[in-house]
């Protein structure tokens, strides 16, 4: 005895599951789903009028009978069918396809949330096309299982079961049983066809996701790929992907296309097997003319039905393919825990002590044997050769990644301890290539206070010496900044962003190599509007340029993750180590250049 999965079980695990996971939603609409449900219902009984109305009239006709006031009366009864019926479609429609909305708006408020919260290694894993496709077309993709592949089931199942109990109950059930014998041999091919729609959309998602992701490397870098020559290989590469994605969809294409010639058979035989049967029940005396006119009306509602539950089985197998990838976002966890309850720390004292760390998958020690101290209010200096350890030290301060051999703690409480939000809101970064948004550039040096007023933002301006820029630009601090800052030298945007964070005034101030990209003169501007700006405050600034921690209260120079020296600029001279060594060549290197 067979024991396994019947048609039914299987197709209701592949294709009804997108439906399961999305029961969460459907609790949280209910009333606008059963509101959409009861109009379809209500819909489903007054579309049976007509149909009978029609036989009645040719009936009457044949016999007759008919008189002008029963003309009026039936035509009346069909314009209020009508009106009634317009109204209700207007009701679903807000209803159903207004709850598939929001849903949409929901999974990519959710996407973007957990976006936040993943460390860096989850976006060295993860391009941005890839994520970038998930945010867009997939829920696309589910926003329809929640709106159209709903309408179609409920709307198909309702006028479904509606016009076979009347055709069957009313008119005629040998009739129907006849008219219904190809259904069975449609069922099998919709639920097979099912199948190969879940596979091909899958691929062919991701193949969208790798055209996201070359186009978005390909816009990104067009300056580079330009000034290298590369746009043939580009164009050549970038061909490639596209041919993919059209071969994906056009599988995709070819399983859709498969769906209306089995309905149309479908539906073509059971107009036969109706006529058929229904002239010989006529001649027989047990149908009239207008009863078989009236049930061919009813069998030609079951054409939307046979559709409903294709077009059902293909966006549902849109959806649940869909719902996978993105559950595959929701199912990674992120590597860091936000269960931190203490309230902001009443002093910037940082202490570290890390025994080791190592990058996730990395058999190398990134840091090993750290263990010093910022007291509040001071200026630390952290230098040493590219690859040193220098922003791995930092990403740990900021919670980027963490280890049980890496301790560091604010204000005598470990990291862990406080809210993420509220601990990174501690401290203001300043990187050596700054991210600027394509928006005016009181907006960007805003963007941490928005609500800051153009004062505010001239004077954060004036202390990174980027004012007077702003002001020979045309519209000043209204410049629209182009993506990424592409309108502007690397210099104006390192200023930009240093506005930007001694506009938030933060209480510790980070400069990862923040100063790099402007000359001397203007650095050490900066470094004493720093200085003048924040008192008591906190400073961090790491570089490659000695000359911006000679006035640090302590400098550490890190050599392969260790502390190789640590004093103040003059202590580190005397010491005539890497310190020493590497300022003197910049000193000689500055009075050559000159």
């Amino acid at each position: 005895m067979y024991n396994g999965p019947t048609v039914d079980t299987i197709w209701l695990t592949t294709s009804m599951r997108i439906l399961l996971k999305l029961r969460w939603f459907f609790r949280l609409k209910w009333r606008s789903y059963g509101l959409s449900f009861a109009a379809l219902l209500a819909i489903a009984g007054l579309i049976m009028v007509p149909p009978w109305i029609t036989g009645r009239i040719v009936d009457a006709v044949a016999q007759q009978r008919l008189t002008l006031n029963d003309l009026l009366l039936d035509i009346a009864l069909l314009m209020g069918v009508g009106v009634l019926v317009y109204l209700l479609r207007i009701l679903w429609r807000r209803q159903l396809y207004g709850a598939s909305y929001q849903l949409a708006a929901l999974l990519r408020s959710r996407i973007y949330d957990h976006l936040t919260l993943m460390a860096p290694a989850f976006f060295q894993h993860h391009n941005t096309g890839d994520l970038m496709a998930r945010a867009t077309n997939d829920v696309t993709a589910v926003e329809m299982t929640a709106g159209e592949a709903i309408l179609a089931l409920v709307d198909g199942v309702i006028t479904g079961l509606v016009v076979l109990l009347v055709m069957a109950v009313m008119m005629s059930w040998k009739l129907t049983l006849l008219a219904l014998l190809p259904w069975p041999i449609m069922g099998y091919f919709m639920w097979h066809l099912g199948n190969q729609m879940h596979d091909t959309f899958t691929e062919a998602q991701r193949q969208f996701s790798l055209l996201n992701d070359k186009t978005q490397e390909s816009i990104s870098g067009i300056r580079l790929i330009k000034a290298f020559g590369q746009q043939p290989q580009t164009l050549a590469s970038y061909s490639a992907v596209t041919a993919e994605v059209s071969r994906a969809n056009l599988e995709v294409a070819k399983v859709e296309a498969k769906y209306d010639p089995t309905i149309f058979v479908t539906v073509g035989t059971s107009f036969m097997l109706t006529v058929g049967g229904g002239a010989w029940w006529i001649h027989q005396g047990e149908l009239t003319v207008g009863e078989l006119t009236t049930f061919t009306m009813y069998l030609g509602y079951l054409i939307w039905p046979m559709f409903a539950y294709g077009w059902t089985l293909n966006l549902l197998e849109r959806g649940s393919a869909a719902h996978t990838r993105i559950d595959e976002l929701f199912n990674t966890a992120p590597q860091i825990g936000d269960h931190g309850t203490l309230p902001a720390p009443a002093t910037t004292r940082i202490d570290m002590a890390i025994t080791q760390f190592r990058y996730p998958g990395s058999e190398h020690h990134a840091l090993q044997q750290i263990h010093c101290t910022i007291p509040p209010g001071t200026t630390f200096g952290i230098v040493g050769h590219t690859g040193s350890g220098k922003s791995t030290l930092i990403n740990l301060l900021l919670r980027q990644y963490e280890d049980d051999a890496a301790q560091i703690c604010i204000d005598g409480q470990p990291l862990h301890h406080y809210p993420l939000a509220l601990l990174r809101s501690q401290f203001g970064v300043v990187p050596q290539d700054p991210f600027l948004f394509s928006v005016t550039l009181a907006e960007n040096i805003a963007l941490g206070r928005p609500d800051a007023t153009l004062d505010e933002i001239r004077a954060a301006a004036a202390l990174a010496c980027i004012d007077s820029d702003i002001l020979a630009f045309p519209q000043q601090y209204d410049t629209l900044v182009g993506e990424r800052g592409i309108t502007l030298s690397g210099g104006q945007k390192q200023r930009i962003a240093i506005a930007r964070a001694l506009l938030l005034d933060p209480p510790v101030l980070i400069l990862d190599d923040a100063l790099s990209a402007v000359d001397m003169g203007t650095e050490r501007t900066i470094l004493n509007h720093l200085k003048a700006a924040r008192q008591g405050r906190s400073n961090i600034i790491i570089c490659h340029r000695l000359s911006a921690v000679t006035d640090a209260d302590e400098i550490i120079v890190l050599h392969h993750g260790a502390i190789q020296e640590r004093g103040r600029h003059g202590q580190l001279l005397e010491h005539d180590g890497w310190y020493s060594q590497m300022f003197r060549y910049q000193q000689i290197e500055q009075q050559i250049n000159g």
